[in-house]
């Protein structure tokens, strides 16, 4: 075996509540769980790595360096509890967007696609065939199907609970 294996985790719907392209500090409301959730799986020995499609840049609602400052504190509101996230892969592209710049018909990072998780595989050394994905959409279990990594998906309540019991660790 080579490489560590890495939890590939959804943000809006996993993470956090998903309340409608959040982005400002007051739209940050973490779901049940998700510390004790995000601590078990560090204790466990995976590397975590939030993957997540952002297209309120795309069409205009917020801009990157929001994205950006919205996903530093979730990441240091979890810290904060003890849990660590260990990176985050954001894709601001979509084929509606307003501006052009990310106007893509078909991204490569854009789930179901696996972009963003396979970039995170090389960047830190995972090895997929030991790894997994929580995402509270079909396109998240895809996008790490065609990464080789196996998907749980997470349909509410508490995280940690599911990754107890659904996950197993």
């Amino acid at each position: 075996m080579t490489g560590t294996p890495a939890a590939f985790l959804d943000r809006d719907g996993v993470l956090i509540e998903d309340c409608g392209y959040p982005h400002r500090p007051e739209d940050l409301k973490l779901t049940p769980g998700v510390a004790d959730a995000v601590r078990r799986m560090n204790q466990a020995g995976y590397r975590t790595v939030i993957v997540t499609n952002q297209s309120g840049v795309a069409r205009g609602l917020f801009d990157e360096d929001r994205m950006h400052a919205f996903n530093t504190l979730l990441v240091e509101a979890l810290a904060e509890q003890g849990a660590v996230i260990d990176a985050v892969y954001a894709c601001p592209f979509h084929a509606d967007a307003v501006e052009a710049r990310y106007r893509h018909a078909d991204h490569p990072d854009r789930k179901p696609n696996p972009g963003m998780l396979t970039r995170a595989i090389a960047d830190h050394d995972l090895d997929p065939a030991r790894s997994f994905i929580i995402g509270d959409q079909p396109t998240d279990i895809e996008a790490g199907r065609r990464a080789g990594v196996k998907g749980f998906l997470f349909e509410g309540g508490d995280l940690d609970a599911f990754v107890r019991e659904t996950v197993g660790l």
